[in-house]
Order: structure tokens, then sequence, then C-alpha cells
């Protein structure tokens, strides 16, 4: 993600960044260090403690022709600043008929298993995929960390990155100068023929390693990664499912009103007839996110809670 930012900010002097400690502290999760020091305080901007404030400035900016990229640090303190982001961000283009573009990218940290407790470890990409007017996606791979940023800069309405806190450690390869990865389609990062894995961000890993396991019974599973939750790539969901006639989506947030729940009446409504069984859902469990390590790690899906969903799909 630091990359992606510093080959933005090196590519367009509009853009820039701003957010509560980006600057001089380098970013709550280390993503913005060395930014500062290389392009300087106009441009990595710390902002006060004021969500509605900043990512209200952030629109002003981008009404106005900047390209800023907003981070907000942890999805709960988005709240802060829902009138902005649905009243405004969101809605602006659509009152104004036509006439106000807000190519605006807010940043933020969702996801558990850091022991970050309650009020820091909430999964809330489904409120923000509910509304008209946003872009919502959810890199899983260090390539679409590096590419989705470009593609979400060079969009002209505003979107909203979901960046995972356990997917910061993750590690990969990628090239010297990726292209700007698309954010309108899904990918398939495991070809399978028995039972379609749908998911996104932080359970990626989790999925492909329910994958493997699953691999070793003897049950073929296709994972795919949805990356794009608003506008969802139903058509990909269809096409998986067409070919193994078996689902289950897996998401880290609560089962009730989820994303999963959303992407499993898509799939009746397109795919009823190449269904062989019910879809399955894995979610997180109907309880504020535990700070202890032991009952955090229950309260979220794990690959084995995947793998017990794919058997019963398939049995």
């Amino acid at each position: 993600m630091r990359e992606a930012m510093r080959e933005a900010m090196r590519r367009d002097d509009r853009v820039f960044l701003m957010g509560e400690d980006v600057a001089a502290y380098g970013g709550c999760f280390g993503v913005s260090l060395g930014l500062v020091e290389e392009f300087g305080a106009e441009r990595v901007r710390d902002t006060p403690l004021s969500e509605s404030a900043f990512v209200g400035a952030g629109i002003g900016a981008a009404i106005a022709g900047m390209r800023p990229i907003v981070e907000i640090m942890t999805v709960n303190f988005s709240l802060l600043a829902m009138d902005q982001i649905l009243n405004t961000a969101a809605a602006i283009q659509h009152m104004s008929g036509g006439q106000v573009r807000v190519p605006l990218v807010i940043r933020t940290t969702t996801g558990a298993g850091r022991q970050l407790g309650a009020q820091h470890s909430h999964s809330l990409e489904t409120w923000f995929a509910h509304i008209p007017g946003l872009r919502v996606v959810a890199p899983a791979t260090v390539d679409d960390a590096r590419g989705m940023l470009a593609g979400a800069l060079d969009c002209p309405d505003p979107v909203v990155v979901f960046e995972h806190t356990g997917l910061y450690g993750l590690q990969g390869t990628v090239g010297d100068a990726p292209d700007a990865a698309d954010i309108d389609t899904a990918r398939v990062r495991r070809r399978g023929s028995d039972v379609s894995l749908v998911t996104y961000g932080g359970c990626l890993p989790r999925t492909l390693a329910a994958a493997d396991t699953l691999a070793d019974e003897g049950i073929s599973a296709e994972v795919l990664d949805l990356r794009t939750l608003r506008p969802l790539d139903s058509s990909a969901v269809a096409a998986s499912v067409s070919r193994t006639h078996h689902a289950v989506v897996v998401e880290e947030a609560w089962r009730s009103g989820g994303l999963a729940a959303e992407v499993a009446a898509r799939i009746m409504e397109s795919s009823f007839y190449e269904l062989d069984a019910p879809v399955g859902r894995v979610c997180a469990a109907e309880v504020p996110i535990p700070y202890a390590h032991q009952l955090e790690q229950a309260a979220i899906p794990q690959a084995a809670d995947v793998v017990a969903a794919a058997r019963q799909a398939v049995d």
C-alpha cells in the first residue's frame, strides 16, 4: 500500500494523503512511513482528531480538482464521518444532476484477529456496499494492494478501500510497474469443480487454506475473490456456480444482514437451477468481537469452519 501511494504521488501532483498520524508517525499501522520525508507536509498531512472534518475537507479537495487519499484509522471511526460519506460524497453527483464529481479515495482498516477489542475489530464493509454512489473495494493480495489504489484514484467516483489488518504482514512479489488493477471484476484464485468458495479480504487466505484441506479429502474447491464489493461482479459468481453447482460464501462480518446474505440471494436469483444444494454461509459469531485471543479466534471464521461448510454443501 505504501508503494502504491508513493507511485501515485510521484505520478500525479494532485494526489495527497491526509489523516490522523499519517505523517510524522507514519500511520497507525506504519503504512505511510517515509512518505512525509519524500513529499513534504503539504502532501502528507496530519489532521485533527475529527473524522467528519477531514473527510469533509477531502470531499472539498476532490470537488476542486485534487485527488485526495483520506485515511480513516479504523473502520469504526468512519461512523463519525458517515454523514459526509453517505449524504455528500455518495450523493452529490446525483443531487447536482451530474455537474459535480467527487474523485475521493478513502482508505480504512477493517477486520479482527489482532486483539484490538470490540470497538476496533468491526467488519462494516456491507454498510458501505449498501450505498449507491460509492465504489467499495477490498484488496486481499499484494498485487491488488499495490494496483487497486491506482484504479481507485483513476475513478471519478468516491472509492472506499478496505484493508484488512491481518493482511498487512502478507508477503509476495509484484512487478516493477504493475498496471492499475481493475476495480470492477472478481478474480478466481483457485480453480475447482466441486464447490465454489466465494470470499474477499481477510478471509481469502483462510479460504485458500480450506481449499488445500478439501483437496486432500478429494473435494475440488474453486475460490473466488470478490475484490470489489460494490458493484458486485455477479456474473463471475454465477459463472463459478455453473461450474461447481455448490456454493459457500465466506466473510468476517456478522451473519445477519451481511454481504454473504446478498451474494447468496444473487446466486438464488441467477443460478437457482444450477445448484445441487442450498448456498452455505460462514460468518462471524453474532457477538461483539472479544479481546481474548482464544475467544476472538472462536468468533471469526477459520479455515476449519470453511472446510466443514464445504463438506456439508457437497454431501
